[in-house]
């Protein structure tokens, strides 16, 4: 699935951006259901608030059980916003399941060295106009954490990501870097273990404008952040996360799925 070019890119920065790997249509058909989804929630019966700063995430019990559920979180600015679907749509949702198992992707994922690949989790992304919060600068190994590490982001573009409406920024190389927190249930909440308390650093770092049906492969070491919308323009996205098989998933991991939904495959 991937060149030779493509995958020196993707040892080299730690990302890569391949454009027109989803049609239009699909996209189209993803943003009707998850406006359909959107229309069935009620934002006054739950409140869990999807943090637009990942070191200051609220740990509900709304937000620890949906592993293995489709839960609706809205923005911090604007409580009536829904700012994410997730975070097994991919399992529980005919339309998402569709569209996140497919040859292309169990190809692609075998390419970049994953041995078992299984999704672990999904989340729609809605970055609204106006309201659309930032997400700073993070990995996803922090969140999603295997021994060894080998989680790994397939980001897509449902519409076009631009500058403008808070496209996704990344650190070239910065996989390279050691993890500096790991995120972790304790108790009845969770903690965040810090190895190294400085930021990752900005400078170096180059923004991702990514056009409708673009498929952003992002190494779980990776750090990578995006901007606030402020725009008039919607930046809706898609994202699986897949992890190896054969790596150790830590049962004090935030994210826990029931025996009757284990993670799959492609």
């Amino acid at each position: 699935m991937l060149t030779t070019e493509q995958l020196e890119a993707w040892e080299r920065d730690g990302f890569l951006v391949i454009e027109d790997f989803v049609s239009a249509a699909r996209c189209d058909e993803l943003k009707a259901r998850a406006e359909e989804l959107i229309r069935g929630f009620d934002p006054s019966e739950i409140q869990s608030i999807f943090s637009t700063h990942e070191q200051t995430r609220t740990s509900d019990e709304y937000f620890l059980s949906s592993g293995d559920k489709v839960r609706f979180f809205v923005e911090e600015e604007d409580t009536r916003t829904v700012n994410k679907i997730g975070h097994a749509l991919h399992d529980l949702d005919p339309v998402f399941d569709a569209f996140s198992r497919n040859p292309d992707l169990a190809a692609v994922a075998s390419d970049i060295g994953l041995r078992d690949p299984r999704i672990l989790q999904s989340m729609y992304i809605v970055k609204a106009p106006h309201v659309g919060g930032e997400v700073t600068s993070h990995t996803d190994h922090t969140f999603l954490w295997t021994e060894p590490a080998s989680v790994v982001g397939m980001w897509f573009a449902i519409e076009d990501a631009t500058l403008e409406n808070g496209c996704m920024w990344a650190l070239p190389g910065g996989h390279r870097l050691p993890v500096r927190k790991r995120f972790r249930r304790e108790g009845d909440g969770t903690v965040f273990d810090t190895f190294d308390p400085a930021p990752y650093p900005s400078e170096g770092e180059v923004p991702l404008p990514a056009r409708k049906g673009t498929l952003v492969l992002l190494h779980g070491l990776l750090p990578h952040r995006s901007d606030a919308n402020r725009s008039d323009r919607p930046r809706d996205a898609y994202t699986i996360h897949v992890i190896d098989g054969t790596a150790h998933y830590p049962a004090d991991n935030w994210l826990q799925r029931s025996p009757d939904l284990p993670a799959r495959g492609f």
